[in-house]
């Protein structure tokens, strides 16, 4: 195993959140569990470890909070974890209750290697149905000192500060707890506008039904809005069920996205470790402009925050794998109930477009080339049921067959069938005729008997095609809609000016290819156009891609397009960390080995079988890597500058040069080689062999 395999060099951070077990009044034996917690948080190689409320004395203590005794035991005990906190990394959040010029702070202690950096006071104290709070403590906004004296050190005081990892510089960790979450106008809020990536919350919340959905959905709208990560824990076994119950939960979601989720009511206590993306993060803040409108609207309040420094001291040269889990395919979700929505609201986005273009211009035809495969099917599908929309005849759908000089009997049979179940107008027009004429015009040397199966045999042949489209167009005052996909037009893979680039509307524009392979199996699985379609749609997906611009002999495979560009598979997930983050092919390699080097995860739900790949090495995810940048990068934005009309499907983005993505048709993807071929020395694997620009 490489130091590749390190994620703290890939700008993430490892998150560690305890519920331990709770002894009432005991602040010497909470401490003693809490050492053994942070200790294995630090062998973990944790950067963070959070604790819940009070955890030192306990939450459900009510009046015993004002008992001199439990204090001073309490910071007696603190004395002690910081004493054994100097032989740990990880910076610790750990709840107790702090006095402070004769108030009474419910706290959080930032402690790290020995020292107490800083002590967070909560900003809103409940005092409604079970929370007697303010009987107890003093709200933060009411403190009048900006630092204090506690456990023999004299350290920060305050609900405004930050605390910022000097050698992971993205690490920035800002503390709220329990209430404040639930308060309309979150401190986290100004954390995060003053720059933390990291919003913590030290919670005692007691459980009811439904409270742990609540909880988890307000982290996940807090990671969202802040455009950051937010870990919570919550107290579990040992406070008080005299008239509550506690259930400990932890929860840590990163920009809306749930990355862990603990078990609850478990006797011995509960534990949670996963890593968040620090890249991933700053990527969004310098994407999302309203994030840097609203902070520099608020900037007069925000320069009061105080920001404490400390070093993590990283292990960088020991491998530590992520514990976060990496989707495969990240156009499309594995969990079976949000790929039904998902795939509900993309394919309702295509048709809405295309017939909100039809009923704007007053057309009625639409010409679309079908050629069996996975684009144009699901093209077909999208323009039948925009016609259904407009209350307009299927039979105005001109569905056009092209067979060239490598059009298979099944791709055939399956574009035939289609058409003929939607019921649409059929037309063949076999272009190899033209094609030959336009070869012998060329003085191609297939035009003299010479199989020579170059780019201009592949293009002739698509070029005709879409001629033959555009001037049905013209002929039956019809709109080409075009079938070219987000992947093919990423990887340039398509010809410029032809149908795959060019075309009256796009409905695929934005749709990547192993999401257009769901809207398929999804329209059949729902029979939207009755069980014979879908058997039809059902035999298009188990079809090879291929462009079938070659012949190839009986006894020889199929002209394959992965086997060209790379596979789909891959290449999705690297146009999607690429486009919607931001991130370098070191990370993107670094992502896709943790994705797809294991066999044993199951990232489908059962029902779906489109996913046919196994596993990937890390050299072929690196060679298929270096094909996506060089084309993505360098050779293929101008065939994405030029592109027709359609519609914006997945948050992860679109190519449009009027929408999303923005590029020099001419700059040089030398950066990204050249990190590539860095990459490979430090793995030890051969250099490429098609350079590295």
């Amino acid at each position: 195993m490489s130091v590749f395999d390190n994620i703290y060099r890939h700008r993430m951070a490892r998150i560690a959140a305890f519920a331990p077990p709770v002894a009432l009044a005991q602040p010497a034996v909470n401490v003693e569990r809490i050492v053994d917690l942070a200790r294995h948080a630090h062998e973990r190689h944790a950067a963070v470890a959070l604790f819940p409320e009070l955890c030192i004395t306990g939450y459900s203590l009510d009046d015993l909070h004002h008992q001199n005794p439990i204090l001073d035991a309490a910071e007696a005990a603190t004395r002690d974890l910081i004493e054994h906190s100097k032989a740990w990394r990880p910076l610790l959040l750990v709840g107790t209750a702090v006095r402070v010029h004769s108030q009474l702070y419910n706290c959080a202690l930032v402690i790290h290697r020995g020292r107490l950096l800083g002590i967070v006071p909560k900003s809103y104290l409940p005092n409604y149905r079970e929370y007697y709070e303010q009987r107890w403590f003093a709200e933060a906004p009411g403190a009048l000192v900006e630092s204090v004296r506690y456990a023999g050190q004299e350290t920060e005081f305050g609900a405004r500060l930050l605390f910022e990892a000097e050698d992971l510089p993205e690490l920035r960790v800002h503390v709220e707890i329990c209430e404040d979450l639930w308060a309309p106008n979150p401190p986290s809020l100004d954390g995060a506008l003053a720059g933390a990536t990291l919003m913590t919350n030290l919670s005692a919340s007691n459980v009811t039904i439904g409270k742990a959905r609540e909880r988890a959905q307000l982290c996940q709208v807090q990671s969202f809005r802040c455009l950051g990560a937010y870990a919570f824990a919550a107290a579990g076994v040992g406070e008080s069920t005299t008239d509550l119950a506690w259930d400990g939960q932890l929860t840590v979601h990163e920009l809306g996205q749930s990355l862990a989720q603990s078990d609850r009511f478990n006797p011995d206590g509960t534990e949670l470790f996963t890593d968040i993306d620090l890249e991933r993060i700053e990527q969004d803040r310098i994407r999302f402009a309203t994030y840097r409108d609203t902070a520099a609207r608020a900037a007069e309040r925000l320069r009061d925050f105080r920001r404490v420094r400390f070093a993590l001291d990283l292990p960088l040269d020991t491998p530590i794998p992520t514990e976060r889990a990496i989707d495969r395919f990240p156009f499309v979700p594995n969990d079976a109930a949000r790929l039904d929505e998902d795939c509900f609201e993309a394919y309702n986005i295509q048709v809405q477009g295309l017939a909100q273009r039809l009923r704007s211009t007053g057309i009625k035809t639409a010409v679309i080339g079908v050629s069996g495969g996975l684009d144009s099917t699901q093209a077909l599908i999208v323009t039948a049921r925009a016609f259904d929309r407009l209350g307009l005849d299927r039979a105005n759908i001109l569905a056009v067959s092209l067979p060239g000089f490598a059009t298979s009997d099944k791709t055939a049979g399956n574009a035939t069938a289609l058409i003929e179940g939607l019921g649409v107008t059929h037309k063949s027009i076999d272009i190899r005729p033209a094609a030959e004429r336009m070869l012998e015009d060329l003085d191609h040397p297939y035009s003299e008997g010479k199989a020579q199966y170059d780019r201009t045999f592949e293009n002739v042949q698509a070029g005709l095609r879409t001629d033959y489209l555009f001037r049905l167009a013209n002929h039956h005052d019809g709109l080409v809609v075009g079938t070219g996909d987000l992947s093919e037009l990423a990887l340039g893979w398509c010809t410029y000016g032809v149908g795959d680039q060019m075309a009256h509307y796009n409905v695929n524009a934005a749709v990547a290819k192993t999401l257009i392979q769901h809207l398929i199996a999804w329209v059949a699985r729902r029979e939207e156009f009755g069980a014979p379609v879908s058997k039809t749609l059902n035999a298009i997906l188990e079809t090879e891609i291929s462009p079938e611009l070659i012949p190839s002999a009986a006894d020889e495979p199929l002209q394959s397009t992965e086997s060209t560009i790379g596979p789909y598979s891959l290449q999705d997930f690297n146009l999607h960390h690429a486009m919607r983050f931001g991130l370098g092919p070191a990370k993107i390699a670094f992502l896709a080995e943790r994705a797809w080097s294991d066999r044993t995860r199951g990232d489908w739900p059962s029902h779906i079988a489109i996913d046919k790949q196994g596993e990937y090495t890390l050299e072929e995810i690196v060679r298929w890597l270096e094909v996506f940048c060089r084309r993505f990068f360098q050779t293929s934005q101008f065939k994405r500058s030029a592109m027709p009309n359609g519609p914006k499907v997945t948050s992860a983005g679109a190519l449009s040069p009027r929408g999303d993505w923005r590029m020099p048709s001419d700059s040089s993807a030398r950066v990204w080689m050249d990190e590539l071929a860095a990459l490979r020395r430090e793995l030890g694997l051969p250099a490429s062999s098609s350079g590295s620009t």
